[in-house]
């Protein structure tokens, strides 16, 4: 009997379906800011404000402006960049919304939020709007010599660690 359970739960498993993305539940990028309100109320993830450039081809380019996120306490994503379009105005022309799964925490998406702004910290093309905020918990975490870091442990050919 145990067997046949075993190849039922293995069967369910594997019918089982999956996200693409273990963070990111879907996305919308580039979008002008006249279409802030048609984003549903109450998203939850990470947003990026962009200037529009123009371009030797025909593509657009855009520059990031600003990298934020929106919790189940701050309103949504919609209710961050209608406040922005006012404290911001002129500055961007575009954004990219990036919503995360129901189970991901409110931590969770402050830190993915807190590793995209450190990454522009230092950025000499970086807005100012961005660049001036780092992510202090990563700062805690910095050691500089990688030499004595702890290897990882040895993974199988499932991807579980031996």
């Amino acid at each position: 009997m145990r067997v046949i359970a075993d190849v039922r739960l293995q069967s369910y498993y594997e019918n089982m379906p999956q996200s693409l993305l273990r963070f990111v539940r879907t996305c919308a990028e580039h979008l002008p800011e006249d279409r802030v309100l048609d984003l549903p109320r109450g998203l939850r993830g990470i947003y990026v404000l962009y200037k529009s450039q123009a371009g030797r081809s025909r593509k657009k380019n855009f520059e990031v402006v600003y990298i934020g996120m929106a919790w189940a306490g701050s309103g949504g994503i919609r209710t961050r960049l209608r406040k922005h379009r006012r404290s911001k105005h002129g500055q961007w022309t575009h954004f990219s919304v990036f919503e995360v799964w129901d189970n991901i925490r409110d931590e969770e998406i402050r830190e993915l939020e807190g590793l995209f702004r450190h990454i522009y910290k230092r950025d000499s093309r970086a807005n100012t709007l961005n660049a001036a905020r780092g992510f202090k918990p990563l700062r805690k975490l910095r050691n500089n010599k990688i030499r004595g870091w702890p290897r990882p442990a040895k993974r199988s050919p499932g991807g579980r660690a031996a």
